[in-house]
Parts: structure tokens; C-alpha cells; sequence
């Protein structure tokens, strides 16, 4: 442990670039530096930077992007990374140098990397951050707390994708105004992923009444979590952005289908009941016809595609042509009568759904 005088290191780490994933902690609460552990995910750290590469800049805890300098002072949390067309990172055993492997203030170790990156900007852990006791600062510690009850849940639709950057924030935001302009009380969350700033605020600006996502819950990244906590998760965020004259409850699912957080969750019942339906944003027509078969296998009501893929006119119709599920561009979703159909879809599911339990269909269940 390296004893440092308790003012100066409060001192120090307030006056540090402390990263978007840090916004709930009390820096106040770092006494000590410690170097003789090895992190967990979600450990608070002090890093210096040693030489910048792909991430140039870093997400601050008020939304803002500060430009880096080498020698600047981190605050950050250690956390693992799953990105298809960036990194796959992890958690190391050991306090040495390792990267900053995503913007929103993700330490990790990269064990692969997509060809077209550049490799990630190289950090130096100075120790991690600990209380007065010794105890190290975890995420967890500064998470929002559980809401308990089992009111009845919102009209609930779930936002999947064929993979990275298929335009399924997008997909989130567009819904959120398109119900924001018939007048009715909309939230979101992402209930996966990586901790990134961008994601949320683009929700928000779009008229979200509420916008959370898993660092809410002390996770700095839901990469290796277990079907438990994922659960966990879920249901504590469904329960936090829903208030009684929610309308409709939008949540996201980072990555892919076949992402092991993201599979696991579709594949639950328990999860599955959460939901009344969802949307699929594709990169192309063959993952979305693929994606549609494999949902409505699990059951899952699919109500429509879109994503990237309809930057074109040929792709989203080659997909309906073959999976007979219609496609929305961003303008349709927010389009007061597409939504007023989505609405009704999703209402009609959930009637069914209590139809065949006879019970109401709540949070908890």
C-alpha cells in the first residue's frame, strides 16, 4: 500500500480527467493509493497516460470529450471489453501498464483488436483508489439503489441488432420522439454494453423522460457477467425508469445476437417475459431475415427492421421479400401514426400475454 497524505490525494483525484463510467462515485472518498492488489472489474483506478494512440480523447463525467495529453492524470475503472470491430479486453491480474480501451473510461488489457484499428492509448496505472479504511472504490459501491414492489410493468419494446454499430441507438432515439410527439411519457435504458456517454444523451435529447443504462447499476462494462446479474440488472433499471404514467418503456441490447450477453438474455424466459416485443436494426438483409427467424423461434414478437440497412432502397426489400416483417425508416419512427401501430401491437401482445398467465403483467413477474 503507498501511504499518501488523505487531503493531497482527494486533492489529486478531483483534479484528474475522472471518465463518464466514474459519474456516480464520490471522489471525496479516495484516501489511498494501493498497489499491491489485483484489480476487479469495476475498481477505481489513478492511470497516467504514456503515449496516445486510437483514443485521443476522453468522456468526462459531465458528458464532455476532453482532448488527452500524455502525462495526464485518469480516473478510471477497470472493466472488460467484448467490441466486435474494435477491441476484446479483459480485466489483468496485476497493476501494470495496460490500455484505455474505450472512451467512456474503460481500463483493460487488449487481447485482440479488429484489422482497420488502431492499436488503444497506453496507460500507466498509478494504483487503485481507496478509502480510509483501504478499501478499494468499486462502482458498485456508488450504485443506484434497488427499487422494490412489483407495479405493473409499461408497454415494453427491446431493441436488438445484428451487430456493432447497426444503428440501434438510433433506432432507441427515433421511437423516443416519434412517442414523444403524441404527448405520452416515454423512458429508456440499455440494459448492455460498454459505459459510453454518447449513448445516453442522444436518448435523452430525443425526449426521453428517463435514460439509464448499467453503469446506473456499477458496472463499467456487462462483458462476462452472468445471466444473473444481467437479470439483475434489468429488471432494477425496467423498475427505476418506470413511473406510473410511463406509457412506453424503449430498451436496448448492445452488439449482436450471438454475443454471449445478449444470447443469454433472449434465451431466458424470465427476461423474455419482460418484454412485449422488439425491433431488429441491421446491417444488411441477410442478418435481418436471419435475426427474425431465430426471434420468432424463442418466441419473441418481432414488429419490424430497420437500422443502417435502410440507408438503402434494395436492401430493407430484399429483407421484407423474404421474412414478410415490415421495415421502418428513421423518419417512419417518428412518425406519430407508426408509433400510434406500434403501440397497438405491443398491446395487444401484452393482452395476450395476460390472457394466457391471468395475471398482470408487472414487473416482478
Amino acid at each position: 500500500m503507498t501511504p499518501e497524505n488523505n487531503n493531497n490525494l482527494s486533492v489529486r483525484a478531483a483534479a484528474a480527467k475522472a471518465s463518464f463510467v466514474t459519474r456516480r462515485v464520490k471522489l471525496g472518498d479516495a484516501r489511498q493509493l494501493v498497489t499491491d492488489r489485483s484489480p476487479r472489474s469495476g475498481d477505481l483506478i489513478l492511470a497516467r497516460v504514456v503515449k496516445i494512440k486510437r483514443q485521443t480523447r476522453l468522456e468526462l463525467r459531465n458528458g464532455r470529450r476532453a482532448h488527452l495529453y500524455e502525462s495526464d492524470e485518469l480516473v478510471l475503472a477497470y472493466g472488460n471489453r467484448y467490441a466486435s470491430d474494435q477491441y476484446e479486453a479483459g480485466v489483468p491480474d496485476h497493476l501494470g501498464p495496460c490500455q484505455l480501451v474505450a472512451a467512456g473510461g474503460i481500463a483493460a488489457k487488449v487481447i485482440s483488436k479488429h484489422g482497420n484499428i488502431r492499436d488503444a492509448t497506453e496507460i500507466k496505472p498509478l494504483g487503485l483508489l481507496a478509502g480510509i479504511k483501504g478499501n478499494i472504490l468499486n462502482l458498485a459501491d456508488y450504485a443506484l439503489p434497488v427499487i422494490g414492489g412489483n407495479k405493473p410493468r409499461p408497454l415494453t419494446v427491446a431493441v436488438f441488432g445484428s451487430s456493432m454499430n447497426s444503428g440501434k441507438t438510433t433506432m432507441v432515439s427515433d421511437l423516443v420522439h416519434g412517442a414523444c410527439r403524441l404527448g405520452i411519457k416515454v423512458s429508456a435504458a440499455k440494459l448492455t454494453g460498454t459505459g459510453s456517454g454518447p449513448d445516453i444523451w442522444k436518448v435523452v435529447d430525443a425526449g426521453a423522460s428517463e435514460m439509464l443504462d448499467f453503469t446506473d447499476e456499477g458496472y463499467a462494462s456487462t462483458a462476462g457477467l452472468e445471466l444473473q446479474q444481467l437479470l439483475s440488472i434489468s429488471r432494477n433499471l425496467i423498475a427505476r425508469t418506470t413511473t406510473n404514467d410511463t406509457k412506453l418503456l424503449v430498451l436496448e441490447i448492445a452488439d449482436g445476437l450471438l454475443q454471449q450477453e445478449t444470447r443469454a438474455l433472449l434465451e431466458s424466459p424470465e427476461f423474455r417475459r419482460l418484454i412485449d416485443g422488439c425491433l431488429f436494426a441491421s446491417s444488411d438483409s441477410v442478418a435481418a431475415v436471419a435475426a427474425v427467424n431465430y426471434l420468432q423461434s424463442l418466441p419473441l414478437d418481432v414488429l419490424a427492421i430497420g437500422g443502417i440497412m435502410t440507408q438503402s432502397s434494395l436492401t430493407p426489400r430484399e429483407a421484407v421479400s423474404a421474412c414478410g416483417i415490415p421495415y421502418l425508416k428513421r423518419c417512419d419512427l417518428q412518425r406519430k401514426a407508426v408509433v400510434r401501430s406500434l403501440l397497438r401491437e405491443l398491446t395487444d401482445v401484452q393482452k395476450r400475454a395476460q390472457q394466457e398467465s391471468g395475471n398482470v403483467i408487472a414487473i416482478g413477474n
